[in-house]
């Protein structure tokens, strides 16, 4: 099946296509599609920032977005980290994990990530198809041979206790994926993780820790909006977060493709 040129500005031009309609992940009474960037095209680390300045997530090798007929749920969101302000809780939060050591290494395999990762998934996915994933469709999903990507680990002491994955882009850091230790309700390392990449982007001079998708109705999607200040992609520019009842969505209408021709979507797929 033939697929059509899309101009997502004048500085890029890419193949779009969409993926067919398939149960969504965050809001199970709705029909899900994916805009999905040419599998077979070029990529790099220029091609991914502009991108990311449309909305576009990666996951794995593919670069993405969503594009519901019905729904516009899914809203891309980022926090303007050198404005930042921390609220009391989440000070609180940072003041708890100073005793933990953060480490850049490099995107590999390793047994000790893989095993924490499966423990997270079986506490927050059980059941649902994702909790027992196999090293190379771990791998698959957090790593990209082309993006310049980095696994940080958090210690304490000589534990494990997390792994943030992050992607370095242009103007900023992406998050990609954060797995940790679920026992450690206490220490609430989802936020602090949050909490340490704003600094980082900082230390870094970037402007923008990206965070993925923001969906109002779901409760592990929804949190973003405690990052402030805050924007969102709505209407083709990124706008200052004000009230959630003001945002909207509208993303353009794609050419479908079979599943024939994405073999890949036999993975799970993950928003974040």
């Amino acid at each position: 099946m033939p697929r059509k040129p899309n101009v997502m500005s004048n500085q890029i031009n890419l193949n779009i296509i969409s993926t067919p309609p398939h149960k969504c992940s965050y809001l199970p009474e709705y029909i899900a599609t994916t805009m999905v960037v040419d599998p077979n095209r070029t990529k790099n680390a220029w091609f991914y920032d502009r991108l990311s300045q449309h909305g576009f997530r990666r996951s794995g090798d593919h670069i993405y977005r969503p594009n519901c007929p019905k729904c516009s749920a899914c809203i891309a969101v980022r926090i303007a980290v050198q404005q930042f302000v921390p609220r009391r809780s989440q000070r609180r939060t940072w003041r708890k994990n100073q005793d933990l050591s953060v480490t850049p290494v490099a995107p590999e395999f390793k047994p000790e990530h893989y095993n924490l990762y499966r423990l997270y998934l079986k506490s927050r996915h059980e059941g649902g198809g994702m909790d027992n994933p196999t090293p190379k469709g771990y791998m698959q999903f957090l790593s990209s041979f082309w993006c310049k990507t980095v696994f940080y680990e958090y210690r304490l002491e000589k534990q494990l206790i997390a792994v943030s994955v992050v992607d370095e882009i242009e103007n900023g850091l992406s998050a990609v994926y954060t797995f940790f230790e679920p026992t450690l309700k206490k220490r609430s390392l989802g936020v602090y993780a949050i909490l340490w990449e704003i600094e980082e982007a900082k230390r870094l001079q970037r402007e923008w820790l990206y965070l993925g998708y923001w969906i109002k109705n779901n409760r592990k999607m929804s949190y973003k909006t405690e990052y402030q200040p805050l924007e969102y992609y709505s209407q083709g520019t990124w706008q200052q977060f004000k009230n959630e009842h003001e945002i909207t969505s509208s993303p353009p209408p794609l050419h479908p493709l079979s599943r024939e021709d994405l073999p890949w979507l036999d993975s799970p797929f993950l928003l974040s």
